[in-house]
């Protein structure tokens, strides 16, 4: 038959030796080793490019403990230093080491607005009776009533304590510079803690919030789960960050834009995908070029004619070339009591290129959403699966073992996804809107022939393992399971053969040799994504961080002892606790784009649940 001449062309893909999936007239005591021998394996173990894991609120602060260790004691700073230089370099701890041998740890400090000096910053000086003048507000102070910041330059209090509201306010905690003009200095976080709590505690409580959301908000490696509603977890990505994972919670999602997995699109693809399918901008791009609306019903009408007048379904007539209502009384040259410009050509050629677009989009989407309803009936496949399996367990055979099944579902999966997403690849690699200058019309073809060939392979395979695994095997005999094993572990080895050599392709064959850098791709891996394992929360033997845990009685570390933690001065002692996830340019010049947008409203000072996004924080809370 056809349909095996294809699967057997399919199948000589395969490196491995097939030939332990096909029962032979061997003795029945080695019918079950013979089974087990055709068991799928993993023959070639997937690369990891990435390791993720799942930062909660129990784990947060020994996670930010660690990065604030290893810059402290390697740079001999303070903790409000090391939390300084560590957000304006957005958390990245290996950027930090590079940058100090290339530059110097001077060059390093002077960027991040870091400001060394050998005493210690003194609030409110020395009781003493002789006045100064505030070079801000321009009154006489006394002494007392001054405060010096590390860069050398003191003001009074008050103007200190209107100038770090102001900050919070507006949304820069994170990085209070100094007043003086040009300073690039960065406030002490004690001293911009001790002066505004005195007057306002709630606003202070903000300040210490802000800080540790920090590791989330600033750093490039972390981000929030994107779960509806929100699980509570952030995901931490070592690694390449251009990949996909999974929370603990379940859910499955690309770590750079934080939508569903949808390689091998990128992201930008994939956007500009989800916003065409939402708006159905071709279809409405049709209908504009080809119908025009009537006047009186505002319906749109198309003209099926070569007269210039047009009568739409309720009775009114008008003029097709400028839209305007007429009456009926016409001739082939004029409309009577009407006249307009003439009629132009190139609304026929606008008309069948909307028409070619509407078509090809059309094309694509159809096939994605053929390839996305299977794989959501599919789904179902599962629960009937193991029903059968449990049936040819409880018989009387030498077949005991039954993963094939389950391996084969798996892998049906995750091929079935990996089509469906390369449609809406193929739409925008092979049309207009991103690379029509990148490449010839004679590139483009033989491009798109040679994907366009791998994805039909792909495709047919992926529908035959689809037919295998729906078969009752539950009530074949010995031989015909084994003859069902058989294909669904080839076509499974085949499948994922197919699914690794279109992401080749698709790396670097059409991607790489374009200019665009921009198009990155997560990496296909035939095992599945893997899910992120929870951090342990991990104590040093600082004396400050066992305490911490005596005090908490052997439990994790809680949220109220976070807040506690960050509000101590931080001379040594490792204090304070952030949360991975968006990120955004600051000062620093570093460019990124926000992961989740946050409010800074005033509010409260009751402790918040730092198992939301800070936008569900304020929603709830102001």
């Amino acid at each position: 038959m056809a349909e095996e001449e294809d699967y057997a062309s399919s199948s000589d893909m395969e490196e491995e030796d097939m030939s332990g999936f096909y029962l032979s007239d061997r003795e029945e005591d080695v019918l079950e080793e013979t089974v087990l021998q055709g068991l799928e394996s993993q023959h070639e173990e997937d690369c990891h490019w990435s390791v993720s894991s799942v930062i909660t609120k129990e784990s947060l602060l020994a996670a930010q403990k660690e990065d604030l260790r290893k810059v402290m004691e390697l740079l001999a700073l303070s903790e409000q230093h090391a939390r300084t230089l560590l957000i304006y370099y957005r958390w990245d701890v290996e950027r930090i080491f590079e940058l100090l041998e290339q530059r110097g740890k001077e060059k390093l400090f002077s960027e991040a607005g870091v400001t060394v000096i050998d005493k210690g910053n003194v609030i409110g000086l020395l009781n003493s009776s002789q006045t100064v003048n505030c070079t801000i507000c321009f009154e006489d102070v006394t002494q007392n009533s001054v405060t010096e910041m590390d860069c050398g330059h003191s003001y009074c209090n008050d103007c200190w304590t209107e100038h770090f509201i102001v900050k919070i306010n507006d949304g820069q905690s994170r990085r209070i510079r100094c007043m003086a003009p040009k300073c690039t200095a960065v406030c002490d976080e004690a001293i911009v803690r001790t002066l505004v709590s005195a007057r306002h505690p709630d606003i202070a409580d903000r300040f210490d919030r802000f800080l540790l959301e920090s590791y989330i908000e600033d750093n490039n490696k972390v981000k929030w789960c994107p779960s509806i509603p929100h699980c509570g977890n952030a995901i931490r990505v070592e690694g390449d960050i251009c990949c996909e994972v999974e929370c603990t919670c379940g859910i499955q999602f690309c770590f750079s834009c934080l939508s569903e997995a949808h390689s091998p699109c990128s992201c930008q693809m994939w956007e500009l995908w989800t916003r065409k399918c939402q708006d159905e901008s071709e279809t409405v791009n049709w209908m504009t070029v080809n119908t025009k609306p009537c006047p009186k019903c505002h319906k749109p009408v198309e003209k099926n004619g070569g007269c210039n007048l047009v009568a739409c379904i309720c009775g009114q007539a008008f003029c097709w070339l400028c839209g305007g209502a007429t009456g009926r009384d016409h001739t082939w040259s004029s409309i009577a009591g009407h006249s307009c410009g003439r009629f132009k050509e190139d609304i026929a050629k606008r008309t069948e290129r909307a028409r070619r677009d509407l078509y090809r989009y059309m094309h694509y989407h159809n096939r994605y959403k053929a390839h996305t309803d299977s794989l959501n009936q599919e789904s179902n496949l599962k629960e009937s699966i193991q029903e059968k399996i449990a049936v040819s367990e409880s018989k009387q055979s030498k077949i005991k073992d039954y993963s094939w099944v389950m391996n084969g579902l798996n892998r049906l999966f995750r091929s079935r996804r990996v089509l469906s997403y390369s449609y809406p690849f193929a739409f925008y690699m092979f049309g207009d809107e991103l690379f029509k200058d990148e490449m010839t019309p004679q590139e483009r073809d033989m491009k798109q022939n040679l994907f366009e060939d791998q994805q039909q392979q792909l495709e047919a395979n992926v529908e035959k393992l689809s037919m295998f695994l729906e078969k009752e095997f539950q009530t074949f005999s010995d031989d015909e399971v084994l003859d069902t094993m058989s294909h669904v572990i080839n076509l499974s080895n085949v499948v994922d053969k197919l699914c690794k050599q279109m992401y080749q392709c698709i790396e670097n064959e059409l991607l790489y040799p374009l200019q665009r850098a921009t198009h990155n791709i997560a990496p296909y891996k035939s095992k599945g994504l893997d899910r992120a394992t929870e951090l342990s929360v991990c104590w040093d033997s600082d004396q400050s961080l066992r305490s911490t845990k005596n005090n908490n009685e052997g439990s994790c570390a809680r949220w109220d002892l976070a807040v506690n933690g960050i509000g101590t001065t931080g001379t040594g002692r490792h204090s304070g606790s952030q949360f991975p996830g968006s990120s955004s340019s600051d000062e620093s010049g570093c460019s990124s784009t926000r992961k989740r947008p946050r409010r800074d409203v005033a509010g409260a000072a009751a402790p918040f649940d730092l198992n939301m996004p800070p936008e569900v924080i304020d929603n709830s809370r102001y």
